[in-house]
């Protein structure tokens, strides 16, 4: 047979993220990775190259090993080429070098053993790429990838010169690399197969020889929205696998490795920082992409546009770090993880433990909980939970080596965050607490240790482009009978831009206001109430008290209110063997006679709203509401949040009557699904109209504790509870 005249290369990545759902995965096996497999399977005419991230296969191995002896099956035949990979699917940019390398070679090793094939590809995650990482990637004897043409015409190629593979280099090592065709991405399933095949013919025929490769993500075929339908009942996919085959005598479909063979590099390329299109416009700050967006839109029908927008490239994906406080945090969470494992390892902790607490490691990484797009699930809470579970995971295996089992107690002070300021550490057997004196003294991650929650992995309330689309509401796509997941916007709910109000700061604990005394629990929720100090955001001044089983932190900052000078001092304080933190407060300078509203935020994500199992309670034990309501109280000393469910008890205790504030913390956010309201924490301020004593201070003593709730309360609300609907006035 003579050599085609065109090679398509189909290159399928399938993943799920560590701590999503079981339903999820579920309905993604059903709609997407098993119809796509019982279709395939009967054109034995046809190859294509399948990525199957390591979060994904852990479950289909628990849940489905029929069908990876499927895929192996075909891969020993020849008709599929298993891609490697990082094995949970890290973003590689933002892992140590030690961390990158062993999760490539580690589940390369896992790939081949399960699959009985060779594995010398790999597929990147999001395709996030650097330079550098070809050095890294030959150093784990991974030979080619594929990224996405973008990067290529961000190098200065031509939509020309894109039919083929290019040789990449760094520090003398070399690797292969093919462009993933966005045309293709957009085509595929989303127009009809003709279409395809015709762009095809087309290559084809001005290029003989060339090579054509659609790389893109399994869910796309029957889980993104409409696509089940379109692709499998309505006969898609089936249609275009047959045309593929009808046109063989031209158009062979191949693996990846099967087109080295038999087809040279187009020549040597130097690709620059960068992702698909798409995600380089997600990292960019929320001005810059709706300025981006808007130039789009205007030139779009320029005459000379397309040769300028290959000069037009977006943000890069580290900024995502910049862009959310919250997942920078658990970027450098993940780093002191990192560290203190490599740490531990170079002190001769047993290998078994070592590489438990890397597996948990390697699983922290898992990229979606990193960042924000149209698939990134920054703002999804229970990815944010399974990163920090996993986390709180391997530093228990580390801090259990080097403490032994028995109560204990410590501090640490360093630059976890990387902003050039020192945080705290205070830790026990129990809980860790994490603070940042130099950013408002706050209180900005409590681990609850034997449940493995990080009660402050909060999201805040800030805009986001698409929220433009959340005010101009739902859009048709009647051009196309299934429109891509980038062009559709789906509105979950009706009401949604009631709930689009943005907070001026991270949603953090242990933050100190001062309020006007007119200023009440709505104006507070919408963020209209006045900061009248400066220590909300003011830099503390730290220091460590105490020995042996005890230990303080202990902050002090010199401000005003209403301009007043003031002086707050705060000490959080936490013994070994304790689940609670001792917080105090003590304020300077109160002038005699006059009376000032003084509130401490805190707030508490974890503990899901709209369930009766998950519920405030009163120190009587009386049920006040469920997570998702407003509290307005007064008079009391303590209040509970009960999550049933996790056996979860977190309770603020006063020492002395207290005017009390909750609501829930709720984002309008984008995921693939579509545009919602997500719980993200619960907001609690206890709040006082503080009056200086004889030398003009006041003080308060709180105990925030955290346990397990083993007795199940009878939901019954009191009358002293003031409890609003979640809506804006």
């Amino acid at each position: 047979m003579n050599r085609p005249r065109l090679q398509l290369c189909l290159v399928l990545h399938n993943h799920q993220p560590i701590g999503n759902f079981d339903d999820v995965f579920e309905n993604a096996y059903q709609d997407s990775y098993r119809p796509f497999l019982d279709v395939f399977e009967p054109f034995s005419e046809l190859r294509l190259s399948l990525h199957i991230s390591g979060c994904l296969l852990d479950w289909l191995e628990r849940q489905h090993p029929d069908y990876v002896e499927r895929v192996a099956a075909l891969a020993q035949q020849g008709r599929l080429e298993i891609l490697g990979g990082a094995h949970y699917e890290p973003i590689l940019t933002m892992l140590p070098q030690r961390d990158r390398l062993g999760q490539i070679r580690s589940f390369t090793q896992r790939l081949e053993q399960r699959f009985g094939v060779p594995v010398n590809g790999m597929w990147i995650p999001e395709r996030v790429w650097e330079p550098g990482l070809t050095s890294d990637l030959s150093d784990a004897d991974i030979h080619y990838t594929v990224l996405d043409d973008f990067h290529f015409r961000c190098a200065g190629l031509t939509a020309d010169q894109l039919h083929g593979y290019y040789l990449t280099e760094d520090q003398g090592r070399v690797l292969r690399v093919f462009p993933g065709s966005e045309r293709l991405r957009y085509l595929i399933p989303f127009q009809s197969p003709q279409e395809t095949i015709d762009y095809c013919r087309e290559v084809a025929a001005k290029f003989p020889g060339s090579v054509l490769v659609f790389g893109d993500d399994g869910e796309k075929f029957g889980t993104w929205p409409d696509t089940k339908k379109h692709v499998y009942e309505q006969g898609w996919l089936r249609d275009f696998f047959t045309a593929l085959v009808a046109n063989r005598e031209w158009l062979r479909t191949a693996t990846l490795a099967e087109t080295l063979e038999s087809t040279p590099a187009l020549g040597k390329i130097y690709l620059p920082n960068a992702s698909y299109r798409e995600m380089t416009e997600w990292a960019l700050p929320v001005s810059q992409q709706l300025l981006y967006e808007s130039l789009l839109h205007e030139f779009e029908n320029h005459p000379r546009w397309s040769e300028l927008r290959t000069f037009i490239a977006g943000g890069l994906w580290r900024n995502f770090k910049v862009k959310y406080y919250e997942g920078d945090e658990l970027y450098w969470r993940m780093m002191y993880v990192s560290e203190s494992l490599n740490q531990a390892e170079q002190r001769g902790a047993p290998p078994a433990l070592v590489e438990e607490a890397r597996t948990a490691l390697y699983r922290s990484q898992c990229n979606c909980a990193y960042w924000h797009g149209a698939f990134g699930g920054l703002y999804l809470p229970h990815l944010r939970n399974a990163v920090y579970r996993q986390l709180i995971q391997a530093e228990q295996l580390i801090d259990r080596q080097a403490r032994g089992a028995g109560a204990w107690v410590d501090s640490q002070h360093a630059d976890y965050n990387f902003d050039n300021r020192p945080e705290i550490r205070l830790a026990n057997d129990r809980l860790t607490a994490w603070v940042t004196p130099e950013q408002g003294g706050w209180l900005v991650g409590l681990d609850w240790r034997d449940g493995g929650l990080n009660l402050l992995a909060t999201m805040q309330r800030r805009a986001e482009a698409y929220h433009r689309k959340v005010l101009g509401g739902p859009q048709s796509h009647e051009h196309t009978a299934t429109a891509s997941i980038h062009d559709q916007v789906r509105l979950k709910r009706d009401d949604l831009a009631q709930f689009l109000i943005y907070d001026t700061r991270p949603r953090k604990s242990l933050v100190d206001h001062f309020w006007d005394e007119t200023d009440g629990i709505h104006e507070v929720f919408q963020g209209l109430a006045i900061e009248r100090g400066d220590f909300a955001d003011g830099l503390y001044r730290a220091k460590l008290r105490g020995k042996d089983q005890r230990l303080q932190v202990m902050m002090v900052r010199d401000g005003n209110a209403w301009g007043l000078p003031l002086r707050v001092t705060k000490g959080v304080t936490l013994e070994a063997g304790s689940d609670e933190l001792q917080i105090d407060y003590l304020i300077d300078g109160i002038p005699p006679g006059q009376q000032y509203r003084f509130g401490v935020e805190f707030n508490l994500a974890g503990l899901p709203g709209g369930h009766d199992d998950r519920y405030f309670a009163a120190a009587d034990g009386a049920c006040l509401g469920t997570l998702d309501q407003w509290l307005d109280l007064s008079d009391l000393k303590e209040l509970s949040l009960v999550d049933q469910w996790q056996s979860l008890r977190v309770s603020l205790h006063v020492d002395q009557d207290t005017n009390l504030w909750a609501f829930p913390i709720q984002t309008v956010s984008q995921s693939e699904a579509g545009i919602e309201l997500v719980h993200q924490s619960v907001m609690v301020q206890p709040h006082w109209m503080i009056a200086g004593d004889a030398d003009g201070r006041w003080a308060v003593r709180m105990r925030l504790r955290v346990e397990r709730a083993t007795v199940a309360v009878p939901f019954r609300m009191p009358m002293t509870a003031s409890v609003a609907p979640l809506a804006t006035e």
